[in-house]
C-alpha cells in the first residue's frame, strides 16, 4: 500500500492521476488524498481550487484509520494551512516513510502554490525521509542558483539542514546528461542517464517520487528504490505517449 497527497490533474499526466498509475505499475495498492482540483491540460493550467485544510485532514484520517500506516508521498499542496495539516497528521501517526516532492511550478511554467507556502514547506521537508526537488524547486527552496553539479551539491547541503534524512536533486534540466544527485548526509551519489531526445514532458517529477514511494512500499531500501525509480522514469520518457498538444 502507498498513499499520495497531491492535486488532481484532469488531463491525467501529473498529480494524483500520475501517482496512482505509477503505483499500479509497481503492483502497489494506491490511495489518494486530494489537496486541490486543477483545471489543466498538457499545455497550461487554467485554474486551481484548493481543498479546505479541514477536509484534507478528514481524508487523511479516514484512509489511515482504515488502511493503516503506509509509505506516503506529497505533491502539490496549495497553501500553508494545508501543508500544516498534512505535517501534523504525519507526526500524529508516526509515519516514517515520507517522500516530499516540493511541487511549486507546473511544467507549463504556471505557479501552483502561493509564495507564503515555501517556509511551511521547508518544515514539512524537515519531517521527511526524502525530498525530491528539481533544479528550479531547489533554487526556490534554498536561494542557490542550481546551474551545475556544484550548485546541486550546495542546494542538497542546505536542504539537509531542514532535518530531512535524504535529498534527491533532480538534474534533468541540465544541458548535459540527466544527472540526479542523491545525498544521505554522508556522501553524494550521482545517478546518470543519457538525456533522451524529444520535446518537453509532463508529470515526470510526480511519477519519479511515486515510483520511489512504491519501492518503499515493496520493502526496498531507499537508495535501491531511488535507482529503480530512475530506471522506471527513463523508460517512461523513452516510450512517452503524445496525448495532447503540449508537454
Amino acid at each position: 500500500k502507498a498513499m499520495t497527497v497531491a492535486g488532481s490533474d484532469p488531463s491525467g499526466g501529473a498529480g494524483i492521476q500520475a501517482d496512482l498509475k505509477t503505483f499500479a505499475n509497481f503492483e502497489v495498492y494506491g490511495s489518494a488524498v486530494i489537496t486541490a482540483l486543477t483545471a489543466q491540460n498538457t499545455a497550461q493550467v487554467g485554474g486551481i481550487l484548493p481543498v479546505a485544510p479541514d477536509f484534507i485532514r478528514r481524508q487523511l484520517e479516514m484512509v489511515l484509520d482504515d488502511l493503516g500506516p503506509q509509505p506516503l508521498k506529497t505533491g502539490m499542496i496549495a497553501d500553508s494551512a494545508s501543508i500544516r495539516v498534512v505535517r501534523e497528521e504525519i507526526a500524529r501517526r508516526g509515519l516514517r516513510e515520507v517522500v516530499v516532492d516540493p511541487v511549486l511550478v507546473a511544467t507549463s511554467g504556471d505557479a501552483l502554490v502561493t509564495e507564503d507556502t515555501v517556509n511551511e514547506l521547508k518544515v514539512l521537508i524537515g519531517c521527511a525521509l526524502l525530498v525530491t526537488p528539481n533544479l528550479e524547486e531547489a533554487s526556490k527552496l534554498t536561494g542557490v542558483e542550481t546551474r551545475n553539479l556544484d550548485d546541486m551539491k550546495e542546494a542538497a547541503l542546505q536542504l539537509y539542514q531542514t532535518g530531512v534524512k535524504n535529498v534527491l536533486v533532480k538534474g534533468g534540466h541540465l544541458l548535459e546528461d540527466a544527472t540526479d544527485l542523491f545525498f544521505d548526509g554522508k556522501e553524494f551519489i550521482l545517478l546518470k542517464e543519457r538525456k533522451l531526445p524529444g520535446g518537453p514532458t509532463h508529470g515526470t517529477g510526480c511519477a519519479y517520487a511515486a515510483a520511489i514511494t512504491a519501492g518503499l512500499a515493496k520493502g526496498m531500501p531507499l537508495l535501491d528504490a531511488v535507482i529503480n525509480a530512475k530506471i522506471f522514469v527513463t523508460r517512461a520518457l523513452k516510450f512517452a505517449l503524445e496525448v495532447g498538444r503540449g508537454s
